[in-house]
């Protein structure tokens, strides 16, 4: 019996692709891995140094999905209401204002959590993260 390994690309949807591209490797200091066009569709993806078995790919919905559905994913988007994930760090407060230097916009500060300090932050086409530092990190 076969079973999964890992998660290999994780989807966030944008609003636009340069935009969002120069944001994530900018801002938040992510890598470039992929950036090529086949077929007519753009495929992005970005990641982490210190995890490369993980990319995200940043996909602008109207490249695979009818123009209700790709419009209807954007106002969610725009509005704040999808939540792409948690990026860990070793110190929430040091990526907190590295991050807030450089434009990035929170939902508050660094705070202490059950499981953690975190900080809540925006993407620049409206998508919510989380940024923690576990506990024993």
């Amino acid at each position: 019996m076969s079973a999964l390994t890992a998660l290999s690309h994780s989807v966030v949807y944008v609003h636009d692709l340069d935009e969002a591209l120069a944001f994530y490797t900018e801002k938040l200091g992510l890598e470039v891995r992929t950036d090529q066009t086949m077929e007519g569709f753009r495929w992005v993806t970005v990641g982490a140094g210190q995890q490369p078995d993980l990319e995200i790919s940043l996909m602008d919905p109207r490249s695979i999905h009818d123009e209700d559905t790709a419009s209807k994913l954007l106002e969610l988007v725009r509005a704040g209401a999808l939540g792409a994930g948690v990026f860990r760090t070793e110190d929430c407060q040091a990526t907190y204002e590295a991050f807030k230097a450089r434009g990035v916009e929170f939902r508050g500060t660094p705070t202490e959590r059950p499981y953690g300090i975190e900080a809540m932050f925006s993407d620049n086409s409206g998508n919510w993260f989380s940024l923690t530092q576990p506990f024993g990190a």
